[in-house]
């Protein structure tokens, strides 16, 4: 487990934006315009409920840094649960992990996802490197089609594996940027894709945060048989509001996440 933050996002970063160049044409474009440093609100991983990597060996990790146990998040359609961690210190990122609930999917598919997670060494899931580590088992073209078919979700985890799904720039530290209808604005003229499903702008000032996100990028993976071009990653934007109490809300919104997941959409 690595001993700092910093160090575990900065690789989770250079492992990201390997697979996902408009998120670092974005990020530059923004650190132009800005006279501050780009702030990460949080990034987001994905896995399946399965040992030896569901939900709680992958916090684990940021547990071990710090972080606390925040809000649960049911998405019942895409048979996920969700959970997000806070570090205590605020400018620190705060980390939304989600699992795939197998038992719920079809046998064919709980067949698949099993042969795939049991090609994984235990010992794997506890080193510094896991949550940027990749796909650690063989998948062919056709078995991540057939994935796809049944749940997006596996079929982009099956392909990707363990790494950022996204980072997210924070509205909240930015200077000449002050709405989640701005960075839209900017993002379309600049030609960037923005996710339309439920609306550009997820959330409300009333839910105390609004996002919105790129769709992802299309880059080649690498399958067993072939190379194919599919969705990888993409880059979110956050706006986060006061609460009653006067503290800026850390958690997050479930029908906003809901339409977050589908940036990935192929």
């Amino acid at each position: 487990m690595h001993s700092d933050v910093d160090t575990l996002f900065r690789a989770l970063w250079e492992d990201y934006r390997a697979v996902t160049p408009s998120a670092d044409r974005i990020h530059g474009l923004l650190a132009e315009r800005e006279n501050t440093a780009i702030v990460n609100d949080h990034i987001a991983l994905r896995t399946f409920n399965l040992a030896p990597v569901g939900l709680d060996a992958l916090a684990a990790h940021f547990l071990a840094l710090g972080y606390q146990p925040g809000g649960e998040y049911h998405f019942e359609s895409k048979k996920l649960y969700a959970r997000h961690y806070e570090h205590p210190d605020p400018e620190v990122p705060k980390v939304f992990i989600s699992e795939l609930l197998v038992e719920q999917c079809s046998d064919q598919l709980q067949a698949v996802v099993q042969g795939l997670v049991d090609q994984i060494n235990p010992k794997r899931v506890q080193a510094d490197d896991f949550l940027y580590s990749g796909r650690h088992w063989n998948l062919d073209y056709s078995t991540y089609r057939q994935l796809l078919e049944e749940s997006e979700y596996a079929g982009w985890l099956a392909a990707w594996g363990y790494r950022a799904n996204h980072f997210t720039v924070s509205i909240n530290h930015l200077d000449t940027i002050h709405s989640v209808p701005d960075i839209n604005t900017l993002l379309k003229e600049q030609g960037f894709s923005v996710n339309a499903s439920g609306g550009e702008v997820k959330g409300s000032p009333q839910d105390c945060l609004e996002q919105s996100s790129t769709m992802a990028d299309r880059v080649t993976a690498h399958f067993t048989d072939q190379d194919a071009v599919i969705p990888s990653c993409f880059y979110e934007f956050a706006k986060r509001y006061p609460m009653a109490n006067g503290k800026l809300y850390s958690g997050f919104v479930a029908a906003s996440a809901d339409r977050i997941f589908e940036s990935t959409h192929s």
